[in-house]
């Protein structure tokens, strides 16, 4: 079963002479659980197709449907709860609220939503994380790779059937970045969710199951990696 559909999405920006076709006729599927590596140069279209995944912007015109669901077809306020309950983001900056301990940041995204975060979940994602002894810090007392997983952590807390990541190893060292694509391949398995990951680093990329490669706004499928 896939979990993400995208028809003939195409994103143009300005018009005339001076319109970008930042993607043209976009089309893909991914099942349930697979973990997707999308690679590019810089401003080959690739951030603006994982927002729009995202449904942080919308297409100028084609179809995205997660679970079934035709995200661009829903109201804004549906879409907003929808994307805040089905959807988790890791970016490359960690966006951290400062003046939150770990554990804090980690369950914000449940108390958005008016949700009481279970202490099985948090208690298993703490664990999972290796964060359980630095639940009380604060961001500034972490290092980027734990602070990463403090990102990640809180992507994964509200049970997102996608995860987007966008270059979440950006900012980490070579040990850290083989931590975090550790992290986000056992995620794809143990809870069964799937993961587009958007990184320019081709050594990275072959961590996922799956490369797409996007290049001026075209998208080809590079095919399955080798375990």
């Amino acid at each position: 079963m896939n979990l993400l559909e995208v028809k003939s999405i195409s994103k143009t920006y300005g018009s005339g002479e001076m319109a970008v076709h930042a993607l043209k006729n976009v089309s893909f599927s991914v099942p349930k659980g697979e973990f997707v590596a999308v690679i590019g140069e810089s401003g080959s279209g690739k951030s603006t197709l994982l927002n729009i995944l995202g449904a942080l912007d919308a297409p100028t015109s084609g179809k995205v449907y997660i679970d079934g669901k035709d995200t661009f077809a829903m109201k804004e306020q549906s879409l907003t709860i929808f994307r805040r309950r089905n959807i988790g983001f890791i970016f490359q900056a960690f966006n951290l609220i400062p003046e939150l301990t770990v554990e804090q940041n980690m369950i914000f995204p449940l108390l958005l939503d008016y949700r009481k975060p279970k202490k099985k979940d948090l208690e298993e994602l703490l664990s999972v994380l290796n964060l359980t002894d630095r639940r009380n810090h604060l961001p500034s007392q972490l290092s980027g790779g734990q602070q990463q997983r403090v990102a990640i952590g809180r992507a994964l807390i509200t049970h997102p059937s996608l995860i987007l990541a966008d270059e979440p190893t950006g900012n980490l060292d070579t040990q850290n970045t083989s931590e975090v694509i550790a992290l986000l391949k056992a995620a794809s398995r143990r809870y069964e969710q799937t993961i587009i990951m958007i990184t320019h680093n081709r050594s990275i990329a072959q961590s996922a199951d799956r490369i797409l490669q996007v290049s001026d706004g075209v998208l080809a499928d590079m095919g399955r990696c080798r375990e």
